[in-house]
C-alpha cells in the first residue's frame, strides 16, 4: 500500500544531507600584568539556521569547512581590557540536528534563526591566569538535515516493498526471500523529466498473521495505521497491488476489487477489535509486479498525478484562508469606525 505525504521541493542536484565541518573557538588574548590589565575573550562558533541555505550551499562556500572564530584583543596600556574576539557563525538549513564526533546529539535547529554553540572561545589573560590566554575549545560537528518523505510506503513484511522500492527509485535495499530483512526504513528518490524529485520511504507494520488474503491485509494495515497515528488515514493513499506475475493473480485481483467496492459485506470475517473505524479510500488501485516491472512506471506517474493535486489542494485551502482572514480584519476595522453623523459637545 503506498501513501502519500506531504510535498516538499527540492532543487535538482547534487544533494547533501550530511557534512562534517571543523570548528575552534578564537584565542583569549594577552593579559598586562604589570598594570593588572585583561585580555579579551576569544569568539565563539555558533550553528545558525536559515530558511534560504542549503548543505551543498554550505559546502560550495566553505570547501575547506573549517570554522575558527576571531582572536580576543590583548591588554594595553590604552585599554587595559581588551576587547572580545569576533564571533563566527554558520549558516545551515532549518531542520538540521548537531552531534559531536562520538555521536552525542549537541542540539537541533527547527525554526529559522535558532542557533547552537558548538565552540566556546578561551579566556582572556587575567590573574587567575597568570595573565596568560587560554585556547578556545575545538570540536568536529556533524551536521545531519532531517529529511521528511513524500511518499511512504506500507506493508508487512515479505510483501515486496524493498523490490517495489528498488524499482521506482535508486534505492538499493537489501532483497531477500525471508521476512524483516529490511531493518531499519530505506530512502529512495523518483526523478521526473521536469527534475521534480520525490522522496520514498519504506516502513513495515506488524506481522500477526502467517497468511492473509489481499483483503485482510488491507484491512489489518489500516487498523495498524489507526492504532499508530489516526491522522494518517485522512492523507490520499494509493494501492499496489504487489506479485500479479503470481499464477492465479488476476482471479484474486478481481476478487479484491469486488470486496473493496463492498467492503462492509466482508467486514464480518474479522474480529470486532480488528476493525478499523473508517475504511481506507484510494485515489487509484495499480496491478504491478516489482520482479518483471509491470504497471510500475504507471504507478509513478499516479504518484507525480497525486502529490500535485494534494499540493493544489493545500494551495487553494491556504488561499482561502488568507482571503476569510482578510474580510474577518475588513469587517472588525469597519465596525470600530464612529458614526458618520455622530456629534458629541460638553456637558
Amino acid at each position: 500500500m503506498v501513501r502519500c505525504g506531504c510535498v516538499w521541493f527540492r532543487k535538482y542536484g547534487n544533494f547533501i544531507d550530511n557534512l562534517r565541518l571543523f570548528t575552534r573557538g578564537g584565542s583569549g588574548g594577552m593579559g598586562y600584568p604589570r598594570l593588572g590589565g585583561e585580555g579579551g575573550k576569544g569568539g565563539d562558533v555558533w550553528v545558525v539556521a536559515h530558511k534560504k541555505m542549503t548543505l551543498k550551499q554550505l559546502k560550495d562556500k566553505y570547501p575547506q569547512k573549517r570554522f575558527v572564530a576571531g582572536e580576543g584583543a590583548n591588554s594595553r596600556v590604552s585599554a587595559l581590557k581588551g576587547s572580545r574576539g569576533k564571533d563566527c557563525e554558520i549558516p545551515v538549513p532549518v531542520g538540521i540536528s548537531v552531534t559531536d564526533e562520538n555521536g552525542k546529539v549537541i542540539g537541533e535547529l527547527n525554526k529559522e534563526n535558532d542557533r547552537i554553540l558548538v565552540a566556546e572561545g578561551g579566556l582572556g589573560g587575567k590573574l587567575l591566569t597568570n595573565f596568560l590566554p587560554l585556547k578556545g575549545q575545538k570540536q568536529v560537528i556533524h551536521l545531519d538535515l532531517k529529511l521528511i518523505a513524500d511518499i511512504g510506503l506500507v506493508g508487512f513484511p515479505n510483501a515486496g516493498k524493498s523490490s517495489l522500492l528498488s524499482q521506482v527509485s535508486h534505492a538499493k535495499p537489501t532483497i531477500a526471500d525471508y521476512a524483516f530483512t529490511t531493518l531499519k526504513p530505506e530512502l529512495g528518490k523518483i526523478m521526473y523529466n521536469d527534475f521534480r524529485q520525490v522522496d520514498i520511504s519504506g516502513f513495515q507494520l506488524s506481522s500477526q498473521t502467517q497468511y492473509r488474503t489481499a483483503f485482510e491485509t488491507i484491512i489489518l494495515l489500516t487498523k495498524e495505521l489507526e492504532l499508530y497515528k489516526e491522522e494518517l488515514q485522512t492523507k490520499p493513499a494509493l494501492l499496489a497491488v504487489n506479485k500479479m506475475d503470481l499464477p492465479g493473480a488476476q482471479d484474486k485481483f478481481h476478487l479484491l476489487m469486488h470486496q473493496l467496492q463492498n467492503p462492509k459485506d466482508f467486514l464480518h470475517l474479522f474480529e470486532k477489535n480488528m476493525i478499523p473505524e473508517r475504511t481506507m479510500e484510494f485515489q487509484h488501485i495499480i496491478p504491478i509486479s516489482a520482479i518483471t516491472g509491470e504497471g510500475i512506471e504507471e504507478l509513478k506517474n499516479y504518484i507525480r498525478k497525486s502529490l500535485d493535486e494534494h499540493t493544489n489542494q493545500e494551495n487553494g485551502a491556504y488561499h482561502k484562508k488568507q482571503l476569510l482572514n482578510l474580510k474577518i480584519s475588513n469587517t472588525v476595522s469597519y465596525n470600530e469606525l464612529p458614526p458618520m453623523n455622530a456629534v458629541t459637545s460638553p456637558r
